[in-house]
């Protein structure tokens, strides 16, 4: 088995993003502003909190950004507005030939949009089906892996389709993928980028959407209602978890690195092969030399793993999750369930997840 999990930034770029944010942050705010919960309400000229307004557009120009707007429903919420911005029911948008991230999928079958696969891995494949497909309303691209050996390259994937059809809009899911590579789909040239930054130790249910203005503005028309606005509180709390997303990621990239070598070095009996893999957040694949997932699962929990993601990787989560193979993956290959098992640190150290998956293989063997 091979995979290709995307490259992490080091923990010096890492420490370099969130000194790009912090300076960021002081030219659009002032040093009581900063000190401030936020503001409520839409302020009159703004149909929003002037909070909420500045952290966008400190959110536009980190991420190069011609706009940006912040919104509820997470990752998913944000995705679907930025469907909503260049789709309508019963057009057609290209995707990649593997299996749609689930709630990607029930957005796309909500809207009544049809789904048109190509294999992004293949330039010939991309281009037949974009000349043989001129209603084509828009791309997405995921910027995590959706099968286990998928491998293709967010940057030169966007170049290419522009240069086959430069109108075309290209939406990316940038959600387990920020912070954690150099740059989001908007910086390699994408229309739109999303993601959650609940997943970016922000508050629960916060959206980002980044991108160009014509389409922004569009979403903001869709979020009219005071209702719909993310407060300042809940503004300014995404952008204090976002400072110190990089570097703690940073860090569990490095602690995924120190395993995939113990762990392939022989260090727990019962382990087969371990590897990196995006599924969907880097994670751990642990393959297993009998299939006792399951069971393997059950007594990590016991151990003090957690058992299930919350955000996934949001504030809440630091002791070492011990998780079933992705439901993507899964149905790319259902026997995964039973012989793999996939381990994200968090905030916990290499040590840690040695004795706990140690442990747990011993006790499944029982």
């Amino acid at each position: 088995m091979e995979t290709t999990p995307l490259e992490s930034i080091s923990l010096e770029q890492a420490q370099a993003k969130q000194f790009a944010l912090v300076d960021v942050i002081t030219r659009h705010f002032q040093g009581n502003e900063i000190l401030s919960l936020g503001d409520l309400g839409v302020v009159k000229g703004l149909n929003k909190p002037t909070y909420t307004k500045k952290v966008e557009e400190v959110l536009a120009e980190f991420f190069g950004a011609e706009k940006a707007k912040l919104v509820r429903g997470a990752g998913t919420g944000a995705l679907r507005f930025g469907f909503m911005s260049i789709l309508k029911p019963g057009e057609k948008i290209l995707v990649h030939e593997a299996p749609i991230y689930p709630t990607s999928k029930t957005t796309i079958e909500s809207m009544g949009i049809g789904a048109v696969y190509a294999d992004f891995h293949k330039k010939d494949a991309i281009e037949k089906v974009i000349l043989e497909n001129p209603e084509l309303k828009g791309v997405l691209i995921q910027y995590t892996r959706q099968k286990i050996d998928d491998h293709y390259d967010m940057g030169k994937t966007i170049e290419y389709i522009k240069s086959l059809n430069p109108s075309l809009p290209i939406i990316t899911d940038d959600n387990y993928a920020a912070m954690k590579v150099e740059k989001v789909g908007v910086q390699h040239g994408a229309d739109l980028s999303t993601f959650s930054l609940f997943k970016l130790l922000g508050p629960e249910g916060i959206g980002l959407i980044i991108g160009k203005a014509a389409l922004v503005d569009k979403i903001e028309k869709f979020n009219y209602s005071g209702g719909s606005q993310v407060q300042g509180h809940e503004a300014m709390e995404a952008l204090r978890g976002l400072i110190y997303a990089p570097v703690m990621l940073a860090t569990q990239a490095q602690v995924n690195d120190q395993l995939v070598n113990r762990l392939n070095q022989g260090e727990v009996p019962g382990v087969k092969k371990a590897f990196l893999a995006n599924a969907q957040s880097k994670v751990l694949l642990v393959e297993l030399e009998e299939p006792i997932a399951e069971c393997v699962l059950e007594h990590a929990m016991e151990l003090g793993a957690a058992p299930n993601p919350i955000g996934a990787e949001s504030k809440y989560e630091f002791v070492p999750m011990f998780y079933r193979v992705s439901g993507t993956f899964l149905a790319a290959d259902p026997s995964l369930a039973k012989k793999m098992i996939r381990i994200n640190p968090l905030r916990s150290g290499p040590d840690t997840i040695i004795r706990i998956l140690a442990d747990s293989i011993h006790q499944a063997k029982k």
